[in-house]
């Protein structure tokens, strides 16, 4: 099994990408926009799946600027239209050498939340800053997830035994569920200045667009963890097996409009490297009042 339980390979991973752009994007743009990100920046996005946020900001540094999207495996960003200003290349950020440095603004999101190196990687992605320079990290805290309205109890309690199975699922191969609660403190801790962040979540009705992400999740999980070993009539996520009607029940509460959970808590947050040098390379502080 990859050491990535959602792989981009896996044929979910474009759903996981769909329901992630409806449903975020226009959040990752209002802190992207909180660094003043405008015509002529350099610009690293790492990570960057199907590729919306990596277009968007080349359309916000317009024909002097540079976008560098990077990804382990860009297959869903090369599908899309990008700006002649947005270079597109298969990288992986644990090993592979930083493709360049000087960047006014690096942005990774759902990235660090996956990688046992996050806090590694942390400062490799705050040593690609040029002084003055904007470092912006989104990390859900998927310990907050709440069932908000259920057809009956044991809906929610078997909506908490699958959700509770991925997320150990995910810690099994070295991710930090929580780790939107961590991210502010090791920004600090990284040597950024004026670290600030906000929090955004909604609900997820039965049948609806952003509640399809749980059914990507668990689908994914429970093939990739479960090539190791079968057994008739259940299936395995992560170290819990299910019985078939167990899943099937957890998947038609996803369809049905009288289940509602709280959704991920995105929690966005943004901080500068000090020692900017001169007026010109300060740009983006005024905007959030630094």
């Amino acid at each position: 099994m990859s050491r990535y339980l959602f792989d981009n390979a896996d044929s979910q991973a474009q759903e996981r990408f769909s329901v992630l752009e409806a449903r975020y994007d226009h959040w990752s743009r209002t802190a992207l926009e909180n660094t003043g990100v405008g015509p002529g920046w350099r610009c690293l996005e790492v990570g960057g799946g199907g590729g919306s946020l990596g277009r968007w900001l080349g359309e916000r540094v317009g024909p002097g600027g540079e976008v560098v999207v990077t990804d382990l495996d860009p297959r869903w960003a090369v599908r899309r239209k990008l700006p002649a200003q947005v270079r597109l290349l298969a990288h992986d950020i644990t090993r592979d050498p930083l493709p360049g440095d000087g960047f006014d603004l690096v942005h990774a999101r759902l990235v660090l939340l996956h990688l046992p190196e996050r806090l590694r990687v942390l400062e490799r992605l705050v040593g690609a800053l040029r002084p003055g320079g904007w470092l912006v990290l989104e990390e859900f805290d998927c310990g907050w997830t709440p069932v908000l309205a259920a057809p009956e109890d044991e809906a929610g309690v078997l909506f908490e035994r699958v959700h509770t199975a991925l997320l150990r699922a995910l810690e099994m191969v070295g991710a930090e569920p929580s780790w939107g609660r961590q991210v502010v403190g090791a920004m600090m801790r990284a040597g950024l200045e004026g670290v600030t962040a906000k929090t955004y979540a909604e609900t997820w009705a039965g049948g609806g667009e952003g509640i399809r992400l749980h059914r990507a999740n668990i689908e994914q999980a429970a093939e990739r963890t479960g090539e190791v070993e079968a057994r008739v009539g259940a299936t395995r996520i992560g170290e819990t097996w299910f019985g078939d009607s167990e899943l099937r029940r957890f998947l038609e509460l996803l369809d049905d409009p009288a289940f509602v959970v709280n959704s991920y808590p995105m929690v966005s947050a943004w901080g500068r490297l000090g020692g900017a040098d001169g007026p010109d390379r300060v740009r983006g502080a005024d905007a959030v009042g630094v």
